[in-house]
């Protein structure tokens, strides 16, 4: 068993310096010296896996001195690692607008921010990040993610080429610049970021599906295949790689195989709009080829389908049109 006092003594003589700015600017010296008592205290408890205790003794401490960034600072630790994502970020928000000089507190409060999905508010607590320490790869690439996020593709590749400058051999940052190309249209760069994280991660799923589509997006259909067909041995339910593979299939003019692939991508998530556009593709063709009009009602139905699904689709007075035209 630990010796508690022992610990306590160790664990307040290392607080007390670090506390030290503190008293700068707190107001009297009595409650000053009561609120690091109860931070000393929350230490020990959260070293001791005493969660709830530390948050007592820390929101004790923060009300009597409210200026105490280290224990907002923990107090967004704490919250952080019982998944408490709105306190964790309030937490941090208090800390970094009492110590906006921690680099710390900003990069946590990013990352909180986009564990929520808030990449707006995430993205303004990693450009602080950035600018306290320039050269922290994480944080930039985080940084980029968010920008992409929220769609400011710009920001999100300057962030993205200056990690890439501080570590290139990321696979993370590679998928991200790739992400980042994609949305650009700048298909070749996207291919040739991917391929870059696919050296570094060999067996990232996610790294070969977003590949593929880049290929698909060139018209280089046949490693799209190859790249489709290795990602579903690794994750056999995956049924955005089903989807692809049938779209890959229509393209190589297999309607056979594509109608298969769409299925299955069907059977995965029945609510794929796309999937059932596509299968409805394929069931056309087939009944183009063969005169066959249970087909051809099959293909009609997909199309119906995709629409009932999502009816503010893209193409989608396109599709309305081939309803139409193949109702008659």
């Amino acid at each position: 068993m630990p010796n508690c006092a022992g610990t306590r003594i160790i664990i307040k003589s290392l607080c007390i310096c670090t506390v030290g700015l503190v008293f700068l600017v707190c107001g009297g010296c009595s409650r000053r010296q009561e609120a690091v008592d109860l931070y000393v205290d929350a230490v020990m408890f959260k070293e001791l896996d005493q969660n709830e205790r530390a948050v007592e003794k820390l929101n004790e401490a923060v009300k009597l001195n409210k200026h105490f960034s280290l224990a907002y600072s923990l107090l967004g630790e704490i919250y952080q690692e019982i998944k408490d994502y709105e306190k964790s970020a309030a937490a941090y928000e208090n800390a970094t607008k009492l110590n906006p000089w921690s680099f710390k507190d900003f990069f946590n409060l990013g990352r909180i921010y986009q564990l929520m999905e808030k990449f707006a508010q995430a993205v303004k607590a990693y450009v602080k990040a950035c600018e306290l320490e320039p050269d922290h790869l994480q944080a930039h690439v985080n940084a980029a993610q968010s920008f992409y996020k929220i769609e400011d593709y710009n920001s999100a590749l300057a962030y993205g080429q200056r990690a890439e400058q501080i570590d290139p051999n990321v696979s993370d940052l590679q998928k991200v610049l790739g992400d980042i190309y994609e949305a650009q249209k700048d298909y070749n760069q996207a291919i040739r970021s991917y391929k870059r994280a696919l050296e570094i991660d060999s067996n990232d799923p996610d790294i070969m599906l977003a590949l593929a589509v880049a290929y698909l997006r060139t018209n280089r259909n046949e490693p799209a295949e190859e790249l489709l067909i290795s990602v579903i041995q690794i994750q056999p339910d995956n049924g955005l790689a089903h989807q692809y593979l049938g779209y890959c299939y229509l393209r190589l003019e297999d309607v056979d195989k594509s109608i298969e692939s769409y299925r299955k991508a069907i059977e995965i998530d029945d609510k794929d709009w796309e999937a059932h556009r596509g299968l409805g593709v394929a069931y056309m063709l087939n009944a183009l080829t063969n005169e066959d009009q249970t087909l051809k009602a099959s293909a009609v139905e997909q199309w119906h389908l995709s629409l009932e699904i999502k009816p503010d689709q893209p193409r989608r007075e396109r599709l309305l049109r081939l309803i139409r035209k193949y109702s008659e």
